[in-house]
């Protein structure tokens, strides 16, 4: 076998990374030279996994992942798609029963080099921060500062009078015909321009390339000596010059001397084209995967099926795009390619066709096209027998137990824990997030917002692999490693909120083994931790988790005890705690209130409904009460800052605690004229911001608005200025037809329903009467009867006294009520029709 250059010695076939044009060109080479075996740039260490690329259940993209054994963060990735010239060398191998190997620097030594570098290119950025005053940053650079890495496309192009790389290597190589018949042409071309390039710029920047390209020599020459010269290399056209370099055994081994080494495992992993599109272990990112995954799949006429493509595309989202439109786009896109000196229509011409004809001139639905097709969310799939971790393995299990699939494209996944392959599967995204493999990230449910649904939006990134190996550490199984994570997590918390937000991940996951570990750890927490901010913040996350019991079986015992001591401790120190704040600690502490009632409604939720009911009922039976307690504390005291005073008025109003009388009494003495402006609009802040309906309370009791009404108007001149941003913050918060309503009521005067009930309904605004309306609300009552399906009792009975037919009405309610009991989602409506 000869050489591009005329003598003896190798076949060097220098690609382009993920080119298409290129993987065609040495499948035609390869063809045409039948060498013994075929060299591939790539580690070493790989080369048992060869093999697995045969297997039917491979399909690419995928990766050979190497990261090192004691430190899984630290990885490298070589990726390669369907339409990478080392993929179709190596299929082109192991279909013809030829060995292959790859001849790059082993792993051992690049992983263990890059860690090296990383320390000093730290070390060194850290002293030049010390010396410029700043402080410390984390990420290092793949490369030193000073190494400036050439693009030899770039230059090629910018030579032959092209601003593009990309569409001068489409029309040289992509759109390259093959009439001259000659399968090493473009080899030989490519290698005389990269030889050129190299006499101009030298190594092209890093030292580590004369490195592997020493390494690659003597892999060249081992496979010269076992198999003649009927050996053919693949590697970056880059390359070629310096493996045709006449060197010496001895100086390319002086080279390699003293290089560092780790022990590193290595695999295959599924990988994406959107990943693709960005550097990846090659140092060589295409914009366009899927348009370059369409050049090589084509057979014939690739514009006119690329048309279809998108054309079916646009159809799938309900886009009018017909075969006229299609066949207009092929011929724009040729008459473009005519018109710019291009040999055939490249991904630019197509684009611009695309946009001018299917879209409209829009780069809305264009947008849609590049991300689905021209870069695309195909995900490979490795086979099982490729060599994983045992948590790698047993994830795989999970997954195809529970029927969870990895999938590249983001979709959302709605989850009904009384379910239980839904129950495994929430189970299993929530331990993964314990680890910091976020393949599934929490959403609100756009259906029920009961404690059984769950929604999740999942999408798998090969990067996860590399987290599953990192998990590795903690356990060979999925439950086994989260249940060390959590417990390891919860010693080194580090505030009391960040172990009650575990212990709720360890409920949400369910690891029983790891709950005592962080209950003990928050009992220990909670009692040290005098912070009654960090009190609030830790008690409705733990008063949450005990929702969690009902549902996923889950015992919540040791929860109730630390949540009803942490509730207590909290009643006790909030009081002093909202002394003397000034605004911003005021605004905070007005949250952590709200989170607080929140969190002692669900915990009092089973009191007053009787006696009997257990021990834990009547410990907790008054918790409701002595919070009312509280709040009316905070509602009485001259230091506390208005804000939290009017919310605690506000959630006692709520509550039922406190009549609207004495609301209306707390708010006039605080819009009197002796209490400061600023004061008086906080309190108003409080008592109808936030959006908790404040909005609503206004519009029902015109007595409130009179008085927030007479206020405003009273107010200064000069502290008007000063509380405007804070009503108006209050005020825009409310929904238009709340805001509306007000405005109609403020126009005619609030505070004067009673009287004016008929100027009101003359003037088309609708008013308040001082009693209910009897007649109007039972007007009501056929529509509900309808909507509950609650009708057939009345038909079949026939008209008779309504107060009878309410009363099978209310009975008839009440047994759907206890019928819903089971489905949360139905609650609510009974409940309108009470």
């Amino acid at each position: 076998m000869s050489d591009s250059d005329g003598g003896t010695g190798p076949l060097l076939l220098g690609v382009r990374h993920h080119g298409p044009g290129s993987a065609r060109a040495v499948r035609a080479a390869l063809e045409a030279a039948g060498p013994r075996t075929v060299l591939i740039e790539g580690p070493p260490e790989a080369d048992v996994l060869i093999a697995l690329a045969a297997d039917e259940d491979m399909r690419p993209p995928v990766a050979l992942l190497a990261h090192v054994v004691d430190e899984p963060g630290r990885s490298a990735f070589w990726p390669l798609a369907e339409f990478s010239p080392e993929w179709v060398a190596i299929r082109w191998a192991l279909d013809h029963g030829v060995p292959a190997r790859f001849i790059d620097l082993p792993a051992t030594h690049t992983l263990a080099w890059g860690r090296e570098e990383g320390e000093e290119q730290k070390q060194e950025a850290s002293e030049k921060r010390e010396q410029q005053g700043e402080g410390e940053s984390g990420g290092l650079p793949s490369e030193p500062a000073e190494a400036v890495r050439i693009d030899p496309l770039a230059v090629l192009a910018e030579t032959a009078g092209y601003d593009d790389a990309e569409r001068w290597w489409e029309d040289v190589i992509e759109h390259r015909g093959a009439s001259d018949g000659d399968a090493f042409a473009p080899f030989e071309v490519l290698g005389e321009a990269m030889g050129a390039l190299r006499e101009a710029f030298g190594s092209g920047g890093h030292e580590r390339d004369l490195v592997r390209e020493a390494y690659m020599r003597l892999q060249v020459r081992a496979a010269q000596r076992e198999f003649g010269d009927d050996v053919a290399v693949v590697c970056g056209a880059w390359h070629v010059p310096a493996l045709r370099q006449r060197t010496t055994v001895a100086a390319d081994r002086a080279l390699l001397k003293g290089l560092p080494k780790a022990k590193a495992d290595m695999t295959w992993v599924p990988w994406t084209h959107r990943r693709l599109s960005r550097m990846s272990g090659y140092g060589a990112g295409i914009d366009s995967p899927g348009w370059y995954g369409h050049l090589f799949g084509a057979a014939d006429r690739p514009i006119e099926r690329w048309m279809t493509k998108v054309a079916r595309l646009l159809r799938d989202e309900d886009r009018p795009v017909s075969s006229a439109h299609v066949i207009e786009a092929v011929r724009l896109a040729d008459t473009l390619a005519a018109m710019r000196g291009r040999p055939l229509p490249g991904l630019t011409e197509t684009t611009d066709a695309v946009r001018a004809v299917m879209c409209e001139g829009s780069d809305v639905p264009l947008s849609l096209v590049h991300d689905r097709l021209v870069v695309g969310d195909v995900l490979g799939e490795v086979p099982a027998a490729a060599p994983a971790v045992p948590l790698q393995r047993d994830l795989d299990r999970l997954q195809r137990r529970l029927r969870l699939k990895p999938e590249a494209q983001e979709r959302e996944l709605e989850l009904d824990l009384r379910k239980e392959n839904d129950a495994g599967r929430s189970r299993l995204l929530h331990r993964l997030r314990l680890l910091g493999i976020e393949w599934g990230e929490p959403a609100t449910s756009r259906g029920s917002t009961g404690t059984f649904r769950e929604t999740w939006r999942l999408r798998w990134e090969p990067e996860l692999a590399v987290r599953v190996a990192e998990a590795g550490v903690w356990g060979t199984t999925v439950l086994a490693a989260a249940t060390a994570k959590a417990e390891t997590d919860a010693v080194g918390a580090r505030s009391l909120a960040d172990v009650t937000g575990l212990a709720e991940r360890c409920l949400l996951a369910e690891l029983p083994d790891a709950l005592p570990v962080v209950m003990r750890i928050l009992a220990d927490r909670a009692a040290l931790d005098a912070d009654v901010g960090h009190l609030a913040q830790a008690l409705p996350a733990l008063v949450r988790s005990l929702r969690y019991g009902d549902v996923r079986g889950t015992g919540t015992e040791a929860l109730a005890e630390v949540a009803a001591g942490l509730a207590e401790r909290v009643f006790v120190g909030l009081p002093p705690a909202c002394a003397a704040l000034d605004a911003d600690a005021a605004e905070e502490m007005r949250g952590h209130v709200d989170a607080v009632h929140g969190a002692v409604g669900l915990l009092g939720e089973g009191e007053g409904e009787g006696e009997g009911q257990g021990e834990d009922s009547a410990s907790r039976g008054g918790i409701r009460g002595r919070w009312h307690g509280v709040l009316r504390t905070l509602s009485g005291r001259d230091t506390v800052p208005g804000v939290v005073r009017g919310r605690a008025v506000r959630l006692l109003l709520d509550d039922g605690a406190l009549g609207q009388e004495e609301a209306a009494r707390l708010m006039g003495l605080v819009l009197s004229p002796g209490t400061e402006p600023a004061d008086a609009a906080a309190w108003i802040e409080g008592f109808v911001g936030g959006g908790s309906g404040g909005g609503m309370l206004l519009v029902h009791d015109e007595r409130l608005l009179g008085l927030v009404d007479a206020w405003l108007t009273g107010v200064p001149g000069d502290a008007f200025t000063d509380v405007l941003p804070l009503l108006r913050r209050t005020f825009s918060a409310y929904e238009p037809g709340v805001r509306r309503t007000l405005g109609e009521l403020v126009r005619r005067g609030p505070g004067t329903r009673g009287g004016a009930t008929a100027t009101a309904t003359a003037s088309g605004i609708p008013g308040f009467a001082p009693d209910l309306d009897a007649a109007r609300a039972d007007a009501v009552l056929p529509v509900l009867r309808l909507l509950l399906g609650l009708d057939e009792t009345e038909d079949a009975d026939g008209p008779g006294d309504s107060r009878t037919n309410d009363s099978r009405t209310n009975d008839s309610r009440a047994n759907d009520s206890s019928t819903n009991d089971n489905g949360a989602d139905d609650n609510d409506l009974v409940g309108v029709g009470r």
